[in-house]
Formats: C-alpha cells, structure tokens, sequence
C-alpha cells in the first residue's frame, strides 16, 4: 500500500511545522511519508529541537525548506497550514494536492519573555501538535 503523502506548511518552517511533521513520521511512519516547508524558511528555532528532545523525538536531519520545492514536483494527500500566515500566502491552486486542512497555532517563536518562559510557551505548543495529530490519525482511521 502506498503511504499518505502529507505536507505541512508554516512561514518560517522554524517550529510548528517541523514538530508536525516529526510527530507524523514518529506516529504514522508505517502509514505516513510526512514533509515540511515554509513560505519564508528561516532555518529551525533551536527551541523547537530542544523541546522535541526532551520528549525523544530528534529532528537531526530535519532542515528548513521552501515551499517550491515541492511546488507541482510531488503529489501531496494533505497540504495542512499551521498558521493563518502561510494560508493567506500559499496559492490557492496548489498542483498535486488532494485535500488542504488549516491547523492554526500560536507561533511559539513569536513569544517574549525569559529563556525558560520561551521553552514552556514550545512545549506548550508541542503539546497542542502532538494531540492534533494523534486524534487526526485516529480520524482517518489510519493506525
């Protein structure tokens, strides 16, 4: 069976994009090819390795990528934005996509504050991916 090809799309590829696509490949890899990529890639937040450490998933190997890569070069199942930002800017005819979903969350790179309160607002934000995409898995009855 082939896997469900899935891409997930934010500004900066930075965070949220990257742990979604670290927890689709963690729980889905039997079932799931997860990517990801950003409107304006600004290389991964050292926050969002961080926080994924410390739960045991690595994103060694992960890399911040722009959305042409992929443009019109792969078949995609699920293009999901994870901010309001990447959906206003990502066309609206996007070849090679099957399905577009909008998962918003708060950008945890955007947050002020001390360095530890910078780390609770990323597992916070973790923690909201991690849920999302444990329950859309169960969804589609993909386990």
């Amino acid at each position: 069976m082939d896997k469900i090809n899935v891409l997930f799309l934010c500004t900066g590829n930075s965070a949220r994009s990257q742990m979604a696509e670290a927890f689709l490949r963690y729980y889905g890899h039997k079932k799931f090819e997860a990517f990801s990529a950003g409107i304006e890639p600004q290389g991964i937040n050292p926050c969002t390795e961080e926080v994924m450490e410390e739960i045991g998933i690595s994103l060694k190997g992960h890399r911040s990528k722009a959305l042409v890569e992929y443009l019109g070069k792969k078949h995609f199942s699920y293009l999901i934005t994870v901010c309001s930002d990447a959906e206003e800017k990502c066309p609206s005819v996007f070849p090679g996509i099957s399905n577009r979903l909008q998962w918003y969350f708060e950008d945890p790179a955007a947050f002020e504050g001390s360095d530890e309160q910078k780390l609770f607002k990323f597992r916070e934000i973790r923690d909201q991916i991690n849920v999302k995409i444990k329950n859309w898995i169960k969804e589609l009855g993909v386990s």
